[in-house]
């Protein structure tokens, strides 16, 4: 039975163990979105000491996709050679290097992005302040290329994996749910056409990628909110993403983020949703949120609950977090 520390192999690509760093957003990104010398050490302090994969945080695909000023940046190929010696980094440190791609849609300011955020709708994001102007059909073209030719730097640049995020509403949960797609175009009005950009954001980036290498899809399984995405929801897109080029579903949170307020304090929170996902889909599926005890990690993958299981801030707080989960698995009782 596999349990924290056995290896899992997706298309020839081995994970020494299910221990994964997710993506974190930490703003230490030049103002134009390079790699710095203290994001280098940041990821270096966490990488290898048993960590299977280093998930570097979500990157932007466009420069109105970006969500803070010293957001890191994949929209340009002048920002490869940081993104490779990055990717570089992680990899001679002992771990998998994976690179999330995105586009905030909305949630940004116009401050931030020198104009007003575009979005499905003119829906605010719940927690957000500034209402988006809907994004024309033609300019969405654009933006599936966007992802695409990220994913391509993504690659040039050595990352072993990519990971396109479409949860915490961010733009790809922002047309799939309900709540913030009020289209009533090709890309929404019903469950097939608020999917349809994620659809075609997938199939571009298999498309720039090659059909063995491995892409993630972080999937927003539940908003949380009266007239929003949830489970149910979540069940049926999944399978369809699988079927068009994804590999691993990560599990996370939808509009109301990676943490909730309302479960905070709660331990794996977002596990019963990784189980609803795992059900229906086939692939491996990866899940964090309150996850910091190694025993509770090594159970759930026991019991067939997760694939693999994101460390957020436990390693934050502690690099070494993953070596002493060894430890601890390898004593139960200790």
């Amino acid at each position: 039975m596999a349990g924290l520390f056995s290896p899992l192999t997706v298309k020839g690509l081995t994970f020494g163990n299910r221990i994964v760093m997710p993506p974190m957003a930490n703003n230490m990104a030049t103002p134009d979105g390079g790699v710095t010398d203290r994001q280098v050490e940041h990821y270096m302090t966490r990488a290898g000491r048993d960590v299977a994969l280093v998930m570097v945080e979500h990157s932007y695909v466009r420069r109105d996709g970006r969500a803070t000023d010293r957001q890191l940046g994949i929209y340009d190929d002048a920002l490869i050679p940081g993104l490779h010696r990055l990717a570089t980094a992680i990899k001679r440190a002992g771990s998998l290097a994976g690179i999330q791609i995105t586009h905030c849609g909305s949630r940004t300011t116009s401050g931030v992005i020198g104009r007003r955020p575009g979005g499905p709708s003119d829906v605010v994001v719940p927690g957000d302040k500034e209402a988006p102007e809907p994004f024309a059909v033609e300019e969405l073209a654009d933006i599936v290329g966007a992802f695409g030719a990220a994913a391509r730097r993504a690659v040039e640049a050595g990352f072993d994996l990519i990971e396109v995020h479409g949860a915490h509403g961010y733009l790809l949960n922002q047309f799939l749910s309900p709540y913030t797609n009020r289209r009533r175009d090709a890309y929404g009005g019903n469950q097939c056409n608020r999917l349809r950009l994620a659809l075609e954001v997938v199939a571009e980036v298999r498309r720039q990628v090659g059909a063995d290498y491995v892409l993630v899809y972080r999937l927003g399984s539940d908003d949380m909110l009266e007239g929003g995405l949830h489970l149910a929801n979540a069940q049926w897109a999944a399978p369809q993403l699988v079927a068009e080029g994804i590999d691993v579903i990560d599990v996370s949170g939808g509009l109301l983020g990676s943490r909730p307020p309302h479960l905070q304090g709660q331990v794996g929170y977002f596990v019963p949703l990784a189980e609803g996902i795992k059900a229906v889909t086939g692939v491996p599926v990866c899940v964090a949120g309150g996850i910091s005890n190694p025993e509770y990690a090594d159970k759930i993958v026991r019991e067939g609950r997760t694939d693999l299981v994101g460390i957020g801030r436990a390693l934050l707080a502690d690099p070494a977090w993953a070596r002493r989960a060894r430890e601890a698995v390898a004593r139960p009782g200790d």
